[in-house]
Order: structure tokens, then C-alpha cells, then sequence
């Protein structure tokens, strides 16, 4: 029996690697819909080459031109746009899968949640602005969450599936989060201040797009999982542990009381999590190439060093303050990684400009959507204000 599918940021690296592993089982899924804020064109390819039922972007205009094209070219996928669409999209597949980059997946995620589905989380922002929220959602409409971030993919797999209620009654005493350390991790604070956008976007590792590269140069990445490990699996930041694993072949690892540590091992190729994200609890062929131990060689770990990278820091703190905190720090994020790639600060003012203004910030209970929401445009409002003086000062 085929199982309906919609993806959510189909354009992305994690978008077209999942259409790449449902096009290998056609027996097992059906594409229902892929969505796009603004690629037009590129949504334009997919839906010839996979011919979904419904392709949805953000504006009328773009919709418009994309249902012309699908005419002409003789594809039948219905097109429409706008968050409401998006929504009833997230919330009408069997399986969902959340890989738009940002605060704008938050809302037609939840609408999948909602609906009772199985929603595959490859957005970071959704937890990080929403966590109690969320996972609140989750229990009570009974949707399957898996975890496609390869870090926290790994984890899952190596918990029993019984982890609910604290990491404590499944006899886990720390998670281990890895990270790459990105493509600065052995340079010196004076070559940081040099550094430029296409260095930041060049990942050693993983192909991704340049908001989440960037992300990873600063490690805010890392920071960002951090406060997500801790709501995907009821753990407190002090169980969570990062450790700068250059060679990504261990994504991740649980520690228990006995003395045992289970490790997640793999190529990094993220196709591995979205297929284990898909076929739960089976497994499928995905196409990713064996993992060669002899190739690889050796495995190398070290602690992050928090001089160099702050952002790390302040994903701690964000998480420890709690409340809206963590929606604040991840909104002057944005904006400040927007300020970077278009050569407005350096970069080594996005955690200044992060640090800034969650200082300016007061934070409340994050028990509703509206508040988080708001808090998530008053942080952005604060940011813009921040980088206005920083380029009037000169």
C-alpha cells in the first residue's frame, strides 16, 4: 500500500534528496505535494520530473506563472499559494516532511502535527522557537515526530524507542552531539574577522544551503540542535554534550549509566535519515554507498573551543533562560546570517549582533503561538535596529 507524501521546501538539498529516495520506491509512496517559497523554476523541473498533485508556493504571481508553464507542458499538478495552502498541504499527506529553512516552516508544521501526521523534522527553527508547544502538540494529536537532522536521526536511533518521560528511565546519562566544526575550526581569532561569505558557504563535509552553512561556520548550528535535543528527547542542556568530530562519520551517540556509548555510523550523505524517517521502523534503500572503515582510517574527536565559536554559548543560555528566549536567539540569528551574506557586518558580528539583542530582550512563557510569533517579529525589529546604528556608526 503507497503512503501519500508532501514535502515541505522541496527546492532545498533536503527536499531533492527526498524526492530522490520516494522516486527509488514507487511501490511505497506517492508524492501528494511539494512546495517552494520562491523557486519557481526549480519547482517548475520537479513537478515534470515527479508530478506531484499539488504544488503550492508563497505568491500569486509566481503561482501563476508556474500553473502556466505545467499547462503548456502538459503536467497535471494543481498549483496554488499562500500559507493557507501551504497548510493544507502539511496537513493532508500521510507523511510530511519539514525541510524549509527558518521561522517560516513553524506554522505548516504544526498543521501537519495537528492532523495526527507522520512529520519528518528536518527544520531546526520549529523546535527551537516553539519547543513545549510543540512537542505539546505532538502528544495530544498522536503524530509520529521523527528527527531528520543526521545528528539527532542518530540519537533516535540509538535510544530505546521507549526515551519518552527523561532520558534517566532508559538509563541514558548524556547525549553526545557531534559537529564537524565547520571550515574555520583550526583558524585563529584575527583570520575569523577576514572571513567572507563563499569561505563560510564552503562546508568540508556536507552540501547544504548558505543560511545553514553559514550557521555551521559560526556553529550556531550546533547551538540550535542543542536546545533541540533537549525537547526531541526530554533532556536538560547539561545532558547534552558537543563534541567536534571533523571526520562526520559518527552523527551522534548515547551515553549510559553502564559505561556503554552507542554510536550512529555513516557516510554523510543525508539521504540515510530521510530514509530512516520515511520506512520507520523499517528500513530501505536509499542509495547512499556503504561506509568504508578502511577509507575513512581514523576518527578524530576534540571539545569546542567557545572562545572562537559564541554562538554556542548563547544557545546554552537561550535554552537555560527558557520562555521565548531560544525563538529570540534564533530570529537575530537569521537576520544577522542575512547581514553577513550580504556583506553588511563580518563575520565575526553575528554573535555580537545575537548577544546585542537578546540582551535588549525581556522573555515570557512561550505557551502560545501568538507570543512566539511576536516575539520572533520583535527580535528581528531589534536586530534591524542593532545593524542600522552599527552601519550609521560606521
Amino acid at each position: 500500500m503507497t503512503q501519500t507524501v508532501t514535502v515541505l521546501g522541496a527546492t532545498g538539498s533536503i527536499g531533492t534528496s527526498t524526492l530522490d529516495v520516494i522516486a527509488r520506491h514507487p511501490d511505497r509512496y506517492r508524492l501528494h505535494a511539494v512546495t517552494a517559497r520562491s523557486s519557481r523554476q526549480a519547482l517548475f523541473e520537479l513537478c515534470r520530473h515527479h508530478r506531484p498533485e499539488v504544488a503550492v508556493l508563497d505568491h500569486a504571481e509566481d503561482a501563476r506563472w508556474l500553473a502556466e508553464a505545467l499547462t503548456r507542458a502538459d503536467v497535471p499538478t494543481r498549483v496554488a499559494h499562500g500559507e493557507a495552502a501551504l497548510c493544507e498541504v502539511a496537513a493532508s499527506a500521510e507523511i510530511v516532511m519539514s525541510a524549509i529553512v527558518g521561522a517560516a516552516a513553524l506554522t505548516p508544521t504544526l498543521a501537519a502535527v495537528r492532523a495526527g501526521r507522520r512529520v519528518l523534522l528536518a527544520n531546526k527553527e520549529a523546535l527551537v522557537m516553539s519547543g513545549a508547544l510543540f512537542m505539546r502538540e505532538v502528544a495530544e494529536s498522536g503524530a509520529v515526530l521523527l528527527p531528520i537532522d543526521s545528528e539527532h536521526n542518530a540519537i533516535f536511533q540509538c535510544l530505546p524507542h521507549h526515551h519518552r518521560g527523561g532520558l534517566e528511565r532508559c538509563g541514558v546519562t548524556r547525549l553526545l552531539l557531534t559537529a564537524s566544526g565547520g571550515p574555520f575550526r583550526q583558524w585563529a581569532p584575527e583570520q575569523l574577522a577576514q572571513v567572507t561569505p563563499d569561505q563560510a558557504c564552503a562546508h568540508p563535509n556536507w552540501s547544504m544551503g548558505r543560511k545553514i552553512s553559514v550557521d555551521s561556520a559560526t556553529m550556531m548550528n550546533k547551538g540550535l540542535e542543542l536546545i533541540e535535543a533537549c525537547w526531541l528527547f526530554d533532556a536538560s542542556p547539561e545532558q547534552v554534550e558537543i563534541v567536534v568530530h571533523p571526520q562526520s562519520v559518527i552523527h551522534s551517540m548515547a551515553a549510559y549509566v553502564d559505561g556503554s556509548v552507542i554510536a550512529q555510523l555513516g557516510n554523510p550523505d543525508m539521504r540515510t535519515p530521510i530514509g530512516h524517517g520515511l520506512a520507520w521502523p523499517e528500513r530501505i534503500d536509499t542509495g547512499v554507498a556503504p561506509l568504508d572503515l578502511f577509507a575513512t582510517g581514523r576518527l578524530d574527536f576534540e571539545a569546542p573551543d567557545m572562545a572562537r565559536f559564541p554562538c554556542l554559548r548563547l544557545a546554552r543560555e537561550a535554552m537555560s533562560t527558557g520562555g521565548t528566549a531560544p525563538a529570540a536567539l534564533n530570529a537575530a540569528n537569521e537576520v544577522a546570517v542575512a547581514a553577513f551574506l550580504a556583506e553588511r557586518i563580518p563575520f565575526m558580528a553575528i554573535p555580537t549582533l545575537v548577544e546585542r539583542v537578546l540582551a535588549r530582550l525581556e522573555h515570557g512563557p512561550a505557551d502560545s503561538l501568538e507570543c512566539i510569533l511576536a516575539m520572533d517579529r520583535r527580535a528581528r525589529e531589534v536586530a534591524t535596529a542593532e545593524l542600522e546604528r552599527r552601519e550609521q556608526n560606521g
